[in-house]
């Protein structure tokens, strides 16, 4: 008997229960939070938004569907409360973990499907996109190319994969990785290869995209170099690696001998068993995934891309990955607790770290409701400088006037609330001074 052959009572009931409880618990600790960084970007820019605006590219990526949702809440539930922006995050979260439990539940049974949406659910390695909810954008993408992967596995529902496949690259370009794995299956599926012209449309339509509008995008500071393409290869490697890690809740040089590990725990299954066009699809996706990423940010440093950001990404790609070796484990005698304890010890592991974060993540809110708090303090002081920024390092993108025209339409979030960090209230306000005034 194997872990494939194992089957557990109501599955997909405790899967959903325990992705409301976890998610009904990230709600509770993130209550205090608020919007941050890149947020301000869509925010203060939002009242100039045109039909086109909806087509530029945020950094890098393309935001079609990203930017029609923050402008659905911005007017209606406004800036006054963060709830529902993260409640959006959440649902996206939970709709990953639900979609991918019914992936791996027909290729690998119960119990493995269950273990993969377990370490998905309290991934404390990816704990930015589970905290920020800016961040909906990567997981609405992840949920509409889960979504297509597992649609894509009755032949005849190429049309709605297709539209989950648009859906997915229109949110961002973590799209990238299922599209790529969609083509490749059916590119190693001889029946199915025709179906290829599916996927042309949305091909022709992003090459139109990044032509008009995607190259005009903005990359980080220092910018891409030609050296990009040298380090390239290590970003990919260390990427996969800390993606890996991830899954149990660690990182850094752990994750090169993990690695390997799973490496082999492929090369062993592909070589009993035969490649399966979906892994290998899987398997390309997740490689492209790091290395396009790379040409645009390894001048940044191969360690960035161990980022908890892509380590979310690259983990729901290794649990497709590795699904399929964990379905041909034993399932008898004293392999049975063993195997619990692993999965029990990765999940405590990683919900330890993602509760951790959770209470770091509290005290840069305060920071960060205190310098807003300031930039309202400041907005009838004649000194107040309209070039300054309360706080460079947490809100860099956002002068008074940007602000102030933000709140003025959409409401305040910080209205009401106590000035908790005094300090940084202090530091701020002088911040938005003009100099000897």
């Amino acid at each position: 008997m194997t872990a494939a052959d194992v089957r557990v009572p109501h599955a997909r009931l405790i899967v959903v229960l325990a992705g409301l409880v976890a998610c009904g618990a990230i709600l509770w600790l993130s209550r205090t939070y608020t919007f941050y960084f890149d947020e301000w970007t869509f925010i203060s820019t939002a009242p100039n938004w045109t039909f086109t605006t909806f087509f530029e590219p945020h950094n890098e990526h393309p935001s079609m569907l990203f930017r029609l949702v923050y402008w659905a809440l911005l007017n209606t539930v406004g800036l006054r409360s963060y709830l529902p922006y993260m409640t959006l995050l959440m649902l996206a979260h939970l709709a990953n973990v639900v979609l991918l439990f019914e992936l791996l539940r027909r290729r690998s049974g119960d119990a493995v499907a269950l273990g993969a949406a377990l370490l998905l659910l309290v991934l404390g390695a990816g704990w930015e996109d589970l905290l920020w909810a800016f961040q909906m954008a990567w997981l609405a993408s992840v949920a509409c190319g889960l979504g297509a992967l597992l649609v894509m596995q009755t032949p005849r529902r190429m049309a709605p994969a297709t539209v989950l496949l648009a859906a997915s690259l229109s949110f961002s370009a973590i799209g990238m990785v299922f599209a790529t794995a969609a083509a490749v299956q059916l590119l190693l599926t001889p029946a199915r290869r025709r179906q290829l012209l599916w996927l042309a449309p949305i091909g022709a339509a992003l090459l139109a995209w990044y032509v008009v509008f995607g190259r005009f995008g903005s990359h980080p500071t220092p910018q891409p170099t030609p050296g990009n393409l040298l380090v390239d290869p290590l970003y990919a490697v260390w990427g996969l690696g800390q993606s890996l890690a991830g899954l149990v809740g660690e990182g850094g040089w752990v994750g090169v001998p993990l690695l390997g590990a799973g490496i082999v725990a492929l090369a062993w299954y592909w070589r009993r068993h035969g490649a399966d066009p979906l892994l290998v699809g899987v398997a390309a996706g997740l490689v492209v995934f790091y290395l396009v990423t790379g040409l645009a940010r390894a001048q940044l440093g191969y360690e960035q891309s161990g980022a908890s950001r892509y380590v979310y990404v690259g983990a729901v790609a290794w649990l497709i990955l590795l699904a399929e070796p964990a379905s041909r484990l034993p399932w008898r005698g004293t392999w049975r607790p063993a195997l619990a304890a692993v999965l029990f010890l990765a999940c405590f592991n990683s919900g330890i770290l993602l509760f951790e974060f959770t209470a770091a993540k509290t005290v840069q809110m305060q920071r960060q409701v205190a310098d807003l708090q300031a930039m309202a303090a400041e907005r009838s002081d004649p000194c107040l400088d309209p070039s300054a920024h309360a706080d460079p390092l947490v809100m860099p993108q956002l002068t008074p006037p940007a602000y102030y025209r933000a709140v003025d339409r959409y409401g305040d979030p910080v209205a009401g609330l106590p000035v908790r960090d005094k300090g940084d209230f202090e530091a701020a306000r002088a911040h938005l001074r003009k100099a000897g005034c």
